[in-house]
Parts: structure tokens; C-alpha cells; sequence
């Protein structure tokens, strides 16, 4: 990264605390309402994470049962000066048909949250399958508009895709001031996700990342009991999570991690251990490893990536790429909602073959050097997601 843009990275975030406050699981009044959110519970939350000295607060138009915005009013812009907070929010391309579309949802979001300008804005999800449509309707332009208006300070967008995809993002639209990019230490080296490589091409674009899903949605909370042993018997008094966002939060490109956070205790707890944020060191980075390896040890498909299965597929089928999403989707917890894997694999298929596309020539499973049925593991693949 050059010095100019190391400067200008700074600057977006400078005095910034890396924690971010995700207004997307908050706490609910009825749990089979995701629109019922509990008011005074997350005002307390709001309360708590301002006066330890956190700003950015992350919301966006589908929420909360599409409740998230129109309650940051109630628990945030209508209670605090406009100085004492950051908000971020987003353009999803589900819901916009014309270019008139992109203004009407701007000015409902501005009146639903009750601010005059959102001090970050992102084109939300972007990825191989709505890239056509966000370009189609001038949103990347619009974008650069709303900013020359100063009704945004700064623009960027997120991104469920592979790193290939992103560098194109970033080569096309360089107006983009920043990424928000799914990185956590289980997703890391996976080939489905691709968190480090996404992060090692934002880094190429000098480009600063917010993190969102550092704790995979509640993943590595829930982790098994032997797991947290490892962690607890180094940290005996740090929690669980708290190794997933520093690990996020440790990384020299990453200026903000979200944590979508549902009761006052884990408001409490990220906000103590990132008051004084240390990164992981070196012995803590070798417990992460471990970890990893742990919880892959369980892992539905033991694929190992090698990639030897795809020369020559006749189906262009990347079968590394969806054994490492099944994986993934099969190690979130029970209780999350909404899961990126599913728009990871969708994506994946606008370029590749199906899993269902598989004619079962056996090719692959000729050179497979595990050894896997990989027929028959498309299959299930094919039904779990298709």
C-alpha cells in the first residue's frame, strides 16, 4: 500500500474504535416476530456502547423484519446529537426496478432513521448475480451523486463473492472508498468464502474493510465443548467470541468490525475486551489454528481442496468450492437466520456447473486422492442448497 493511501485509509476512520454495533439481531420482544424489537432493552445497549466510547452503528432497509431503520431513530438519532454516533446504511438491488426506485428507498431510509446524511453507504450484496443490475441502473454514479450533495460522507459497498469477482468490483468502480467483507478465522482459508483472499485484494486496491459475520452469526460463540476448553484454558476469563473479533479486529487493513449484538451482556463483554484492543499474538494465532482444525474435524465432507477432481469435468462442476460451502452451512448454528452460504453457492453457479448438473461420469473420483464418493456427495450437495 503507498504511503498516499495509507493516508487516505486513515483518514475515513480516523479516531474510530473498531467495534461497530450491527443493528441486525437485536433483541425481540416475541421470537417468532423479527419485527418485534424490544425498544428499552436496546436503548440500554445503545447507552452503553456510546458511553465506552463507540460510534458506528450498521442498519439496513430488510433488518429486523424491516424494522431495523425506522428503530435506530428510537434508540439512537432521536436521543443523541448527530456528532455523537456513525451511521452506516445500505441499497439492497431486490428491492429497485427503476432509477427512481434508488432515490424513493434513499429518502424513506433518511426519514425511517431520522438523519439528513448517513456518514457511510453501501450497495449492498453485491455480487456476479445483481452486478449487471446495480451497473444497469446507475447505482455506482448515483452513489458518487448523493456524496457531492454531502447526503453521504463516504460510499462503498459489501460483497458475498469470490476474490476474482471483488478485484473486478474494485478495478471497475475505484471511486469506492471501502469494503465490507465476511472474514472470520473459520472462513478464512476457505475456498468456498474466501475470506483471506478477498482481504488480500481489497489490501492490493488499498482499499480499508469493515468485517462483518466475524463470529459466523453465532458459530464461534456456540463452538463444541472441547473447543472452548482450548480457548478457555489460555483465557480463562475471556469469552468465546471475543477470540473471533479480535482475530478480525488484528488485522492491519480491517478499520471496523461488526458485531450484530441481541442483550445488554454482549454489549458489555465486546465492549470491555475492544476498549483497549489487543491483537492476537503469536501463541494466541497457534490456538486459533488449532481451533480450526478441531472444529473441522467434524466437518461433513472431508474434502481437502486439492482441486484434482475439476481438470477436465465435463460439467465445469467446482466441487472443491461447494464441499467447502456445505461445510460451512453445516457448521452454523441452529439458531442463526439468514446464512451466506446459499448466495455464495448461487453465485458460484452463474459461472460453473451445478451440482445437479454432475452426470456421474466418474472422473473424479478416479483421482480423488481421499478417496470420496464424490458423486453422490453432489448429490447431496444439489439437494441441500438447490
Amino acid at each position: 500500500m503507498t504511503e498516499k493511501k495509507k493516508a487516505d485509509r486513515d483518514k475515513i476512520f480516523k479516531g474510530a474504535k473498531k467495534l461497530g454495533f450491527g443493528l441486525m439481531r437485536l433483541p425481540l420482544l416475541n421470537p417468532n416476530d423479527e419485527a418485534s424489537i424490544d425498544i428499552e432493552q436496546t436503548k440500554k445497549m445503545v447507552d452503553i456502547f456510546l458511553e465506552r466510547g463507540f460510534t458506528y452503528f450498521d442498519t439496513a432497509w430488510m433488518y429486523c423484519g424491516y424494522a431495523s431503520e425506522g428503530a435506530t431513530k428510537e434508540i439512537l438519532t432521536d436521543r443523541y446529537p448527530r456528532d455523537r454516533y456513525t451511521l452506516a446504511t445500505k441499497l439492497h438491488s431486490a428491492y429497485i426496478k427503476t432509477e427512481e426506485d434508488r432515490d424513493r428507498i434513499f429518502e424513506e431510509q433518511r426519514r425511517k432513521t431520522g438523519v439528513e446524511y448517513f456518514d457511510y453507504y453501501l450497495l449492498h450484496d453485491v455480487g456476479q448475480d445483481n452486478y449487471e443490475k446495480f451497473t444497469r441502473l446507475g447505482c455506482f454514479r448515483w452513489l458518487e451523486d448523493k456524496k457531492a450533495q454531502g447526503l453521504v460522507k463516504k460510499i462503498g459497498f459489501s460483497c458475498h463473492d469470490n476474490a476474482d469477482f471483488l478485484d473486478r468490483i474494485l478495478t471497475e468502480h475505484p471511486e469506492m472508498e471501502f469494503v465490507q467483507l465476511q472474514i472470520n478465522y473459520l472462513d478464512w482459508d476457505s475456498e468456498g468464502i474466501q475470506s483471506r483472499k478477498c482481504y488480500e485484494t481489497a489490501v492490493k486496491h488499498g482499499r480499508p474493510v469493515i468485517v462483518m459475520e466475524p463470529v459466523k452469526g453465532g458459530t464461534l460463540a456456540d463452538v463444541p465443548a472441547e473447543v472452548e476448553e482450548i480457548l478457555k484454558a489460555y483465557h480463562p476469563d475471556m469469552s468465546v467470541p471475543s477470540w473471533a473479533v479480535r482475530f478480525a479486529a488484528g488485522l492491519e487493513n480491517v478499520e471496523m468490525v461488526l458485531s450484530g449484538m441481541s442483550n445488554v451482556e454482549q454489549v458489555l463483554d465486546n465492549t470491555g475486551f475492544m476498549s483497549d484492543f489487543q491483537p492476537l499474538n503469536e501463541e494466541e494465532h497457534e490456538i486459533i489454528k488449532k481451533v480450526v482444525e478441531k472444529i473441522n474435524e467434524n466437518i461433513a465432507i472431508p474434502c481437502t481442496g486439492c482441486s484434482y477432481c475439476t481438470g477436465g469435468c465435463p460439467a465445469n462442476i467446482p466441487i472443491p468450492k461447494y464441499f467447502s460451502l456445505y461445510n460451512a452451512d453445516r457448521q452454523e448454528t441452529k439458531s442463526k437466520g439468514w446464512r451466506p452460504q446459499e448466495e455464495y453457492y448461487s453465485r458460484l453457479t452463474a459461472v460453473f456447473g451445478k451440482a445437479s448438473d454432475c452426470i456421474a461420469c466418474g472422473q473424479c473420483e478416479h483421482v480423488c486422492p481421499q478417496h470420496l464418493p464424490i458423486i453422490s456427495l453432489l448429490d447431496q450437495v444439489a439437494k441441500y442448497f438447490e
